[in-house]
């Protein structure tokens, strides 16, 4: 493992971890973002001339170095950096890597140890495994975007949340993690094959269980999770905007019909043939308040009923703004670093640095050959600070 690179703002519980990201989009750059969010020290390798994430949230907390990959001493600049390194994370097609002079057996020559993060759609092998693809194609595949949506209509898809974020930066940081654990109680570093497709259908491990034990049907919106129970749903107010109701429990459940005042007024709920009439009157309820109203009704209730809140609304509610969950950093709405450590706590939020802003200097802290022949050379870019 790396040394703490001395920084005192440096904290968390990966600090001393160095990671090297081969800049991609999407669900790597995530990985390394909540790796840099933990504490870990984050290089993104980027080509010249390239910018930072579209968002510029993803590249936050990490530092940036411009390396020409194709220029001749490309790969030795980011071989030079695999060598103090942990982790190395990409997500090129299969094979890419390995033609730039970067791939896991290039990078074990000079690090053993190295865990070799690789993240894609299809997975490193497999029939589709060098087809282009995106998030939507990836969680259909796996079966999970079918069981998504209302009963009678199509399937809904959940943004690129489930998919590139959920089923793959999360499965990604969790193998990560686990084998740079393994490397050091003195093993061989090691590829970390993280694939969209599988993690998805990971994600979907207790839907399987509840299908395989007839508690589950694949007909969507029909089961108690997906919109087919009344009880377990969302609900138009008078203002056009929304509560979300997840009263699953029968005591939760009879909070839910009191505060609504339709206490020995609705069916059976536990005959799904009453369901169609329930949530009728539910959405009847509803329907006659608006959206704080019935905030404020249910505020101190274990009804478990909730206001639908957008981003910037979720800002400003009390038990997010009393958490932290939301902040702003340099003036810029964020989710906080998650999860939370009582001995460790995260480091403070640095913004995203310019791209190829940190080249001598990292090149100067990990003590990457000669620095400046290679800054010289043209494989790597400063900036005018490094200049």
């Amino acid at each position: 493992m790396a040394e703490p690179d001395g920084d005192g703002a440096r904290r968390g519980p990966l600090a001393g971890v160095r990671v090297v990201e081969l800049a991609g989009l999407g669900p790597a750059p995530f990985c390394a973002m909540l790796l840099a969010d933990l504490g870990a020290d984050v290089v993104r390798v980027q080509r010249p001339g390239d910018g930072g994430a579209p968002d510029g949230l993803l590249d936050r907390g990490k530092r940036s170095v411009a390396v020409d990959l194709k220029h001749e001493r490309g790969p030795e600049t980011v071989l030079g950096l695999v060598e103090r390194a942990d982790v190395l994370l990409e997500g090129y097609r299969p094979g890419v890597a390995e033609r730039l002079g970067v791939g896991p057996q290039q990078c074990w020559q000079v690090r053993p140890s190295l865990v070799y993060g690789r993240m894609t759609g299809w997975g490193q092998d497999g029939p589709l495994a060098s087809t282009a693809g995106h998030d939507i194609d990836y969680i259909a595949l796996s079966g999970m975007l079918h069981a998504l949506g209302r009963a009678g209509g199509p399937p809904q898809v959940p943004v690129n949340l489930l998919g590139d974020f959920g089923g793959g930066a999360m499965y990604l940081t969790v193998g990560v993690l686990a084998a740079v654990i393994q490397a050091r109680g003195g093993g061989h570093g090691q590829v970390v094959d993280a694939s969209i497709v599988d993690g998805s259908a990971h994600l979907g491990t207790m839907l399987f269980g509840m299908l395989s034990a007839g508690g589950w049907n694949t007909e969507r919106g029909t089961n108690l999770l997906d919109t087919g129970a009344p009880f377990y749903d969302v609900y138009a107010t008078s203002d056009g905007e929304y509560v979300a109701v997840g009263a699953l429990e029968p005591r939760f459940y009879d909070e839910l019909i009191e505060r609504l005042g339709l206490t020995g007024e609705v069916p059976d709920r536990d005959d799904p043939a009453n369901w169609p009439e329930l949530r009728e009157r539910l959405g009847e309820a509803f329907a006659r308040g608006t959206r704080q109203e019935w905030a404020e009704v249910f505020a101190d209730s274990d009804a478990c009923v909730t206001p639908v809140l957008s981003m910037t609304e979720a800002a400003e509610n009390p038990h997010v703004r009393a958490r932290g969950t939301l902040t702003r950093s340099d003036g810029v709405l964020q989710p906080a670093p998650a999860p939370r450590f009582s001995h460790t706590p995260n480091p403070p939020l640095r913004p995203a640095p310019e791209p190829g802003a940190d080249g001598a200097s990292v090149l100067r802290e990990w003590q990457v050959g000669n620095g400046d022949d290679l800054l010289e050379s043209g494989a790597i870019r400063p900036n005018r600070e490094d200049a």
